[in-house]
């Protein structure tokens, strides 16, 4: 991999591990439907002029269902669920559960036909045990809810790029993100408005939104197509394995969040599964676009 490709590579494993500590700190002084809608319409605004040129509006109105299902399954419907996880679930914890998007993404494969090797149903073993010791606790308590928030995430995550790989082959990546973020924010605009906070946020809360928005969306897709452009959709997957930790050490150094045991070896087994459960098959399960 080039000097730019590592670059690249390491400062996506670094964004897309921080949205959880943003959505975190947001959840506490903002509505879930305000976080989403503020992420997605100043991540759309900033995207557009630079999406514009690059637009081909009858390739987007002949491809407008598949469309409107990768902007329900990557942005619609994850980001609430996420953020609403969030009001109970830590960033870490967040971050762990979400780690097994590639492993969920090699069981859809295997479900469509595609045989797996040995090593990657061992994979999906492993992968499928270390998120199970990682929410187990959880299930029984209050945060059952939340846990299964998260994991219809990882449903989503795993199903959105197969939708983008196998029926939005003729949308440019940049316009796909643009696009999905601008439904994305007409479909929350009303719920945002209806929930507006009554007096104005504290700074901490105004800085997570505008990091989420920035940062970790208009940024990161800037710096993701250009990993990909650089590196190839096979080797960019490779910054999922990395974003948890960033996601755990972040919640554990700036919110003072638990490092368990059982966290670090959940993640040593997620990580591990999804390795084995994606390998010599990267080609046929997407990265996921967005975090």
């Amino acid at each position: 991999m080039t000097r730019k490709g590592w670059i690249l590579f390491g400062l996506m494993g670094v964004i897309w591990g921080l949205p959880y500590l943003m959505i975190k700190v947001a959840v506490g002084g903002v509505s879930v439907p305000m976080i989403v809608f503020a992420r997605t319409a100043i991540g759309a605004a900033v995207l557009l002029p630079l999406a514009l040129r690059r637009i081909d509006w009858n390739v987007l109105r002949r491809h407008w269902k598949p469309l409107l299902a990768f902007a329900a399954t990557e942005i619609i419907v994850p980001w609430y669920l996420l953020s609403d996880a969030e009001r109970h679930l830590s960033s870490s914890l967040t971050g762990l559960l979400i780690a097994a998007v590639p492993t969920i993404g090699a069981l859809l494969v295997s479900m469509r036909g595609e045989r797996l090797s040995p090593a990657q149903w061992i994979g999906l073993a492993v992968g499928f045990g270390g998120v199970a010791l990682l929410a187990g606790p959880n299930l029984g308590g209050g945060d059952a809810w939340a846990i299964i928030e998260v994991l219809l995430v990882t449903v989503g995550y795993a199903v959105a790029p197969i939708i983008a790989a196998r029926r939005l082959q003729d949308v440019p990546g940049l316009v796909l993100a643009t696009v999905s973020l601008g439904i994305a924010a007409i479909v929350y605009l009303p719920f945002a408005i209806a929930t507006w906070p009554q007096q104005m946020p504290s700074n901490d809360v105004l800085l997570a939104l505008g990091g989420l928005a920035l940062l970790c969306t208009a940024v990161a897709f800037l710096f993701f197509f250009a990993l990909i452009r650089e590196v190839g959709p096979s080797k960019a997957v490779v910054i999922t394995y990395v974003n948890p930790l960033v996601a755990v050490a972040a919640g554990v150094l700036v919110l003072n969040e638990p490092l368990t045991t059982v966290t670090i070896v959940a993640f040593v087994l997620i990580l591990s599964g999804s390795i084995l459960a994606t390998s010599r098959a990267k080609e046929r399960i997407p990265a996921a676009v967005a975090q």
